[in-house]
């Protein structure tokens, strides 16, 4: 699934090249992914709005519309946003441009919105788990999904004091939470998911397992500044492309920070820092990719 820098990269994309533009028409192959209003109404009332301004709450995707509505999308598991030009061919979408979106991950076009400049903004997802809502611009905060997300972690409001914060007064409520369970928990901190926590915590020389009632100041800041660096130079590197779903920006292309990945999905191979094999751990229904030489309980 998309985290923080992969929705951040969109999002800036999408602020470049169709902010406001006008939505001229809309295809839609999957109903499914429609979770509010009814289909019609969502085609009836999108079709002919501008497209004002582009945004993030943790990783929805949120376009602000010319008639007080907010357009929703959350990508889940295996959707990507996509900009181009397409036709229907043999009952498929074909791109009418060549290289990264004629990549065969690109091929699952669920939604089609055509746009004033001639250019399209289409949504591939292979599995159609993608969610897509129209709502009302005062109601949207009012979403539960929205409404429990923690703090941002890119905001200027999250800095080391208001980390240190966060994290000493969860040691009072949850002091057994480990600090893997901490970077996941949406409602604490929203945008990091497996991906980037497994890289914060390798980064930090923390152990996945371990409890935040036992965490110093001094592994606090080390957490602290390896969600600042990574996210940012993920971000710098248009996100990461693994595993199932392999993301894929605006342009069809693979995200470039996979390369820079020293521990995620790399079970059994040998860590950057001390030369012994990195572990894989089940916490919860997740996985967690850590090296325990470097990062010790």
């Amino acid at each position: 699934m998309p985290e923080l820098p992969e929705v951040e990269t969109i999002i800036r994309g999408l602020n470049k090249l169709v902010r406001g533009l006008t939505i001229r028409d809309i295809f839609l192959e999957s109903f499914k992914i429609i979770k509010y209003p009814k289909a019609d109404d969502f085609i009836k009332n999108l079709k002919g709005k501008k497209i004002i301004s582009i945004f993030r709450k943790g990783k929805n995707i949120l376009i602000e519309l010319n008639d007080n509505n907010i357009l929703l999308i959350h990508l889940k598991l295996t959707g990507h946003l996509l900009y181009g030009q397409w036709q229907l061919k043999n009952k498929q979408w074909q791109s009418l441009k060549k290289g990264h979106l004629n990549d065969p991950q690109n091929r699952f076009i669920r939604l089609i919105l055509k746009l004033s400049n001639g250019q399209m903004l289409a949504l591939s997802d292979l599995r159609k788990f993608a969610k897509i809502m129209l709502i009302k611009k005062e109601e949207i905060e009012k979403l539960p999904e929205l409404k429990k997300l923690g703090i941002d972690p890119l905001t200027p409001q999250f800095n080391l004091v208001y980390f240190k914060n966060l994290v000493n007064h969860l040691k009072q409520r949850r002091p057994r939470l480990t600090i893997k369970n901490l970077l996941l928990d949406q409602s604490i901190i929203s945008g990091i998911g497996n991906i980037y926590s497994d890289e914060i915590l390798f980064v930090s020389k923390i152990h996945p397992l371990k409890q935040i009632s036992r965490l110093t100041n001094e592994d606090i800041k080390r957490i602290y500044k390896a969600i600042i660096s990574i996210l940012k130079e993920a971000i710098k590197r248009r996100g990461s492309s693994v595993g199932y779903g392999d993301y894929r920006d605006l342009s069809g292309a693979k995200g470039n920070y996979a390369s820079e990945l020293r521990v995620y999905q790399r079970e059994k191979k040998i860590c950057s820092y001390c030369g012994q094999p990195i572990k894989k751990i089940k916490i919860g229904s997740r996985s967690s990719y850590f090296c325990p030489h470097c990062q010790k309980l």
